[in-house]
């Protein structure tokens, strides 16, 4: 069950070997390069904590659940108190948005970033503040951070690759690709990750198209795909809305039948993936936890417990279909 919640944290050795400790860094990185001299100083149990949390864009239900599960998680520590900021999947915003908390003082800063190169520098900028900084989900460029929360996004796609290859595709066939944000990690990654899990079979990516994340963009991506490509029997999104986005326009053009949907995260709530799959709609996803949880834990580490922490924190997924959906929603809510 501990393993379906995702909540486990899977640690390399040589992630190991790499830590981080409670207050930031002395040295004055670029956020290109590695970290220097650090400090050692936690305020402890009897101290009070504001932490800010800037989030990509909460129009993605998955951004919204992280939040959710950052503000549920902090509140069983007293010693927290948080505050969010939405970027609006803005660039320029989110940095906006970090200065903002720069300026307030925060004692640790969580991210998860809408672009990778753009929020580079104001992550470093906080790190070399000596602000422990915890980089959620998506990454940043080099290593001016503090630690890194999140699911192997190349080994998701590779899983959602081999799925596609052995069980909806074993003799070939042809796909189409809605990726995320561009610009964003776990595009890339997830591209990359499926192209690898399909290597070697007969099967052709016909067009790869950005949505950004978003169900409507998704939505409206797929339209057109189908049109240009009708010979298209799979098609494979970067996360699941865009994948319900592009059921909901086959389902228009009256061709839903004839294709196989596959999409990323999982969500445990009524309109999100484990239950899009229960009821049909995509063949199969893979859990994408959210690591608000692990955050908090992480935060309390640092803050409060005065520990090291790990530069990389890996956690678990799982391919779901049909045969798990239901199982792996009840335990989530249970």
């Amino acid at each position: 069950m501990a393993r379906r919640r995702a909540v486990a944290a899977v640690l390399t050795a040589a992630t190991a070997l790499s830590l981080s400790v409670s207050c930031g860094t002395t040295s004055e990185n670029s956020g290109q390069g590695g970290g220097g001299a650090q400090e050692s100083e936690c305020g402890g149990p009897d101290g009070k904590y504001t932490i800010g949390m800037s989030q990509a864009n909460v129009a993605e239900p998955y951004r919204q659940r992280m939040d959710d599960d950052i503000k549920a998680a902090a509140e069983s520590v007293p010693q927290f108190s948080v505050e969010f900021a939405d970027a609006q999947q803005d660039n320029a915003k989110q940095v906006s948005d970090v200065e903002n908390f720069l300026t307030k003082q925060i004692d640790l800063l969580i991210i998860s970033p809408n672009e990778a190169t753009p929020l580079t520098a104001v992550v470093a900028k906080a790190y070399n503040k000596g602000i422990p900084v915890i980089v959620l989900d998506r990454k940043v460029d080099g290593d001016a951070y503090t630690t890194w929360i999140g699911a192997d996004n190349v080994e998701i796609g590779r899983t959602a690759g081999e799925y596609v290859a052995t069980t909806l595709l074993p003799n070939g066939g042809k796909i189409g690709e809605i990726r995320g944000l561009a610009g964003s990690t776990p595009a890339k990654e997830r591209g990359d990750g499926f192209r690898e899990g399909i290597e070697g079979k007969d099967i052709e990516i016909v067009q790869s198209v950005d949505g950004d994340w978003l169900r409507e963009k998704g939505q409206s991506q797929a339209d057109a795909l189908f049109k240009a490509h009708p010979d298209i029997q799979v098609l494979y999104a970067h996360n699941d809305p865009m994948a319900e986005g592009a059921y909901l326009a086959a389902k228009a053009a009256g061709i839903e039948k004839n294709l196989k949907f596959i999409g990323i995260d999982g969500l445990p709530i009524p309109s999100g993936g484990l239950k899009a799959v229960e009821q049909g709609r995509l063949s199969a996803t893979l859990i994408y936890p959210t690591g608000g949880a692990e955050a908090v834990d992480t935060a309390k580490k640092l803050l409060v417990d005065c520990q090291d922490v790990p530069k990389e924190q890996t956690l678990e997924t799982e391919l779901i279909t049909i045969d798990n959906a239901a199982t792996v929603y009840n335990e989530a809510n249970s």
